[in-house]
């Protein structure tokens, strides 16, 4: 059937905004979904990834019409490079902090956190300060935020930090007697006390509270700088709906 010439006049002009539209988001097609092992907030079980931040990252990803997209978990040094020298990649759950600040782009808060340099319980060094804590071996992780933070106030790695791939080595090496300090999240840091069969209550012990490190929010996702705007703009939207309709609530309960 031939179209009247006024209808294919109006589909011309719908053609170039709708296109305009799309092609961003086709632009951003396939996206990279990057994170690391990070309990309860990222984390592998059953060979499926789950966790707090990654199932407020699907919500989002199924907001946007993206839903199903693979998530790929890895160190977090090689996780954090990937998002800050590729296109189209997201990550979490990341620490937004003032050095990160410029390096991506922002979408929001998926899971509250507070950090603390722990000691063993009944061990605690004198500690105050930072410039206290320079004094004694402190865990930390290759590349994270807490690494970042203590970095930029003067301590140094294969000096007075013991920089490891996975947070799990850090809790081992402050029971073993090999560290005095752990630099962690509260709820990663109890989950990995419980894992490891001790009770966190008995066992370690917040030495100083780091109201500093990081966003007051907790945890976010974050997009490359290569990734177009319209896109980042969607998942933001997509956060803001999930917050606005119980889902986030829902599943802020359902974890902590």
């Amino acid at each position: 059937m031939r179209v009247p010439v006024p209808l294919r006049r109006v589909a011309r002009r719908l053609a170039g905004p709708l296109l305009a539209m799309l092609l961003p988001l086709a632009a951003a097609q396939p996206l990279r979904i990057v994170t690391e092992e990070l309990p309860p907030y990222n984390m592998t079980v059953n060979g499926q990834v789950t966790g707090l931040g990654t199932e407020v990252v699907q919500a989002v990803l199924k907001e946007a019409g993206l839903a199903g997209t693979p998530i790929q978990v890895m160190p977090w040094a090689r996780a954090y490079d990937i998002a800050l020298n590729q296109e189209n990649v997201l990550i979490y759950s990341i620490t937004r902090t003032p050095q990160r600040e410029k390096r991506f782009k922002w979408v929001g808060v998926i899971a509250p956190t507070r950090w603390y340099l722990f000691s063993l319980s009944g061990r605690a060094p004198p500690v105050r300060t930072l410039d206290d804590a320079r004094r004694f071996q402190t865990a930390t992780v290759n590349e994270d935020a807490g690494e970042q933070y203590l970095v930029a106030n003067g301590f140094q790695i294969g000096q007075n930090l013991q920089s490891s791939n996975r947070y799990e080595l850090n809790y081992e090496k402050l029971k073993g007697g090999r560290v005095d300090l752990w630099i962690a999240n509260e709820l990663n840091a109890t989950w990995l006390v419980r894992q490891a069969g001790d009770d966190p209550a008995r066992m370690v012990q917040r030495t100083l509270a780091l109201p500093d490190l990081g966003s007051e929010g907790g945890l976010d996702m974050a997009f490359s700088l290569k990734t177009p705007d319209e896109v980042v703009e969607r998942f933001r939207k997509g956060l803001e709906t999930i917050r606005r309709n119980g889902t986030y609530e829902s599943l802020q309960r359902k974890w902590l």
